[in-house]
């Protein structure tokens, strides 16, 4: 019988920590009470609530699609500048460049939101864009945010190719932008996808950037949130968030069941492939082999 070790119960006390306060939230978001420290019973009526509020499934509607494009294009430039960095390895400015794709990550969240608002309030009094803050200043502010993320996952990936597949194609006359898109990002599409998951999730998470350079009718849904928080927490915040961690749970688990039957398909079918090479193999007859016979001149 396995002994309950120190390990095991720090694993356990972790788990807890982390989803224990989720489950609480669940359990509530179904409270008939209007109190949400006081359980009244058992009651969908929050749930249905949210349709007739319109300022919360707004904000929400303006977070999903923010996040949406801004996985979007974070990949597109996390992707290019991953390439960069793994792929030309000499050029000027090689160690500044991988210092500016990396500084987001180090960098407090306040100055990067701060920077960008005085960037945007310069371009305005300079070349008149942008007019405003709005949604497409807070998607540009998550691009800038998320694309180091991206440019950190893909690039491992990329250090981790065998090259000589690439090289292989460009010796049979393939160019290079086509040896990009047909064989370099099947083989990292999953670190794009990764950091496509990744940058959704903080695009939809974040509320200091958004702070900064949001303006009127731009409320994404972690604004609303921390603005109806100071003011208590309400039912409708437990039911909406209650579906948000529905909705991740079920896109994860989606992506986990094709992912591992694309897996097992793949496994499959090189197990196949093996197979019939080698039945073809056995199959063949063995190829006699003819002594070439040595004619002389007659002496």
């Amino acid at each position: 019988m396995k002994r309950f070790g120190f390990s095991r119960m720090m694993l356990i006390l972790g788990l807890l920590f982390i989803y224990l306060p989720m489950l609480i939230l669940v359990i509530y978001s179904f409270n008939a009470s209007k109190l949400v420290t006081v359980w009244g019973g058992w009651s969908v009526h929050w749930y249905a609530g949210l349709l007739d509020n319109k300022q919360l499934m707004g904000s929400v509607v303006r977070s999903l699609e923010v996040a949406f494009y801004t996985a979007i294009s974070a990949v597109a430039l996390g992707t290019l500048a991953a390439f960069v960095l793994t792929r030309v390895t000499r050029f000027k400015g090689r160690t500044l460049f991988g210092g500016l794709v990396t500084a987001p990550l180090v960098m407090p969240e306040v100055i990067t939101g701060l920077s960008l608002l005085l960037l945007f309030i310069a371009m305005a009094q300079i070349i008149g864009w942008p007019q405003e803050r709005g949604l497409l200043t807070i998607w540009i502010a998550h691009t800038t945010f998320c694309s180091a993320y991206v440019a950190v996952v893909v690039s491992s990936r990329l250090r981790e190719l065998d090259m000589s597949i690439e090289e292989a194609a460009m010796d049979l006359g393939a160019r290079p932008w086509k040896v990009f898109a047909l064989i370099t990002v099947p083989m990292i599409a999953p670190s794009l996808a990764a950091g496509g998951m990744m940058s959704f999730a903080l695009s939809l998470d974040d509320l200091v950037l958004a702070s900064f350079v949001s303006g009127p009718g731009s409320t994404t849904l972690p604004m609303e949130v921390f603005s109806a928080v100071r003011l208590g927490v309400k039912p409708e915040i437990n039911a909406i968030a209650s579906l948000i961690l529905l909705t991740v749970s079920l896109v994860t688990f989606m992506i986990w069941y094709f992912g591992r039957r694309a897996e097992a398909a793949r496994k499959r079918a090189i197990q196949d492939a093996m197979e019939s090479m080698a039945n073809e193999a056995y199959s063949q007859p063995e190829k006699k082999v003819v002594k070439p016979q040595l004619v002389g001149a007659a002496a």
